[in-house]
């Protein structure tokens, strides 16, 4: 077991690096710099607590510790890493850097920069959190510079976008918190002590199943409303394509998989007698957002919608595996979080340099770009072949895992999942002939190719791509333990069906 000492060091530098950042608000470009210094010792710490964890026992919490703060109110610092959070702790520091770096508004100004590094702190913090009231508050926290960073510089209708999505997440999340106190009061009343809500102390926890499926029917409300999973997505299109591309990639690439994450953490793991009454329902939802969510995309008139849509969509396979009872399948469902947040910053560092060089992201107005920048071409192809799930890229080997892990439990579902490997390819291969092929018009055909502070920039999450492709069991073998334990609990309780 490693020192928990590492943890609290990801979860307070950012914070003094928002302090620092702000102190020095009267000189902008050193803010600005101090700011991704910070980021860049947050990735590297990252990498070192990836490199160190210890993976080679079932279910295996590293870097754990836990502090009771207020007893009886059942507030505790309880925190530690395994192989389920361990990949999104390394994808939020990663996607927060090139945020800063390569994705810097026009408009920037310190306090840009101090709310990234805050959103850091708060998404990390949410993934690490052993005990179910300290996740709720990280989990509230990221609200405040997601909302900010849509509505300082965000565009046209970025007043709009901010409110609707603080208003959706914010109503979920007061699902979650009913349900969550629920579960602390039973936990008293059927082992006496004072109020608690550590994970392990509440998987313990016994409930009739009428009751266990409106508990989870308040945690999946919360979890599908950040997801977004289908029908509580209708905040994200607007909030996508109207936040600054940072925040886009924020949004998509790292708060999405606090819902993702929270379905399997909280509402699979502490409620498996709910299982038989609602993972029909949650499967039926997920496929239908695949479906859904693809055929949006394939009519989408502007990049940043287009992605939204493809994230909905793959929200649905995550939520697939994830809801599938198949160690097979939850473990590609776990990578594929980590994947579709490569995948999808990826595509808004894209967006975004093509939104620099033409003022505009809508497929209208981008013909023939391959002509004069083939580079950022090609490495659009790459980015768009690993979300369509070609055989060697990363979204492959995630997809694949989540299809044939639920084919094993639930053929039909898994029947109309696939049906979303086919539409991708329809609406990203469409999307890219409009973008890139063709003859250039004269707007665009004075447009630069990707100069090479851009390909260093997408370097690492095109690196990853690749590397996970052709050698995913460098992260499955660390997933896979923790995964495996959350199966056993819920085999465990008799449900898992």
């Amino acid at each position: 077991m490693h020192s928990f000492w590492l943890i609290n060091a990801l979860l307070l530098l950012p914070l003094v690096g928002v302090a620092l950042t702000v102190s020095l608000r009267a000189h902008a470009t050193t803010a600005y710099r101090v700011a991704v210094s910070f980021a860049s010792a947050e990735l590297i710490l990252s990498a070192v607590v990836t490199a160190l964890y210890n993976w080679h026992s079932s279910g295996v919490v590293d870097f754990a510790h836990r502090s009771v703060l207020a007893a009886p109110l059942g507030v505790a610092y309880d925190v530690g890493i395994d192989g389920i959070s361990l990949l999104l702790v390394l994808l939020t520091s990663l996607v927060v850097l090139l945020a800063l770096v390569g994705a810097r508004p026009e408009r920037a100004t310190t306090s840009y920069a101090a709310w990234m590094l805050l959103v850091t702190t708060a998404t990390i913090g949410s993934f690490v959190s052993r005990d179910l009231l300290e996740f709720f508050l990280f989990f509230e926290l990221t609200l405040i510079p997601s909302y900010f960073l849509i509505a300082q510089w965000g565009g046209a209708e970025r007043s709009r976008a901010a409110i609707k999505f603080f208003i959706y997440t914010l109503l979920g999340s007061g699902f979650l918190l009913v349900g969550l106190i629920y579960l602390g009061y039973v936990h008293v009343v059927e082992f006496g002590g004072n109020v608690t809500f550590a994970i392990s102390a509440l998987s313990r926890v016994t409930l009739p199943h009428a009751t266990a499926v409106w508990v989870f029917a308040a945690f999946a409300i919360a979890f599908a409303v950040k997801s977004p999973l289908w029908p509580f997505h209708t905040w994200s299109p607007l909030a996508y394509r109207e936040a600054p591309i940072g925040g886009s990639m924020v949004l998509s690439a790292l708060l999405a998989k606090l819902g993702t994450y929270g379905f399997l953490r909280f509402a699979v793991f502490l409620l498996p007698t709910a299982l038989p009454t609602m993972r029909p329902v949650v499967l039926t939802l997920a496929v239908i957002g695949i479906v859904y969510g693809s055929g949006l995309a394939a009519v989408s008139k502007d990049m940043k919608t287009l992605v939204a849509y493809s994230s909905l969509a793959q929200v649905g396979f995550i939520i697939v595996g994830v809801m599938s009872g198949s160690q097979i399948a939850t473990t590609g469902a776990v990578l594929l979080m980590f994947n579709h947040g490569v995948i999808t910053a990826a595509f808004f560092l894209i967006i975004g340099f093509v939104e620099k060089r033409r003022g505009t992201f809508m497929l209208a107005d981008l013909r023939g770009l391959q002509g004069p920048a083939p580079i950022l071409a090609g490495l659009f192809t790459v980015v768009m072949l690993a979300s369509i799930g070609l055989p060697g890229l990363s979204g492959f080997v995630s997809e694949y895992l989540v299809l044939i892990g639920t084919f094993a439990t639930h053929p039909w579902w898994a029947v109309v999942a696939s049906l979303g490997v086919v539409l991708s390819a329809v609406y990203l291969l469409w999307a890219y002939q409009q973008i890139f092929h063709g003859p250039a018009t004269a707007e665009n055909a004075g447009v630069s190719d990707a100069s090479v502070r851009e390909r260093w920039l997408l370097a690492p999450l095109v690196a990853l791509i690749v590397v996970l492709g052709v050698y995913p069991t460098m992260a499955t073998a660390r997933i896979e333990p923790s995964v495996h334990s959350v199966i056993a609990h819920t085999d465990a309780k008799g449900v898992n069906q």
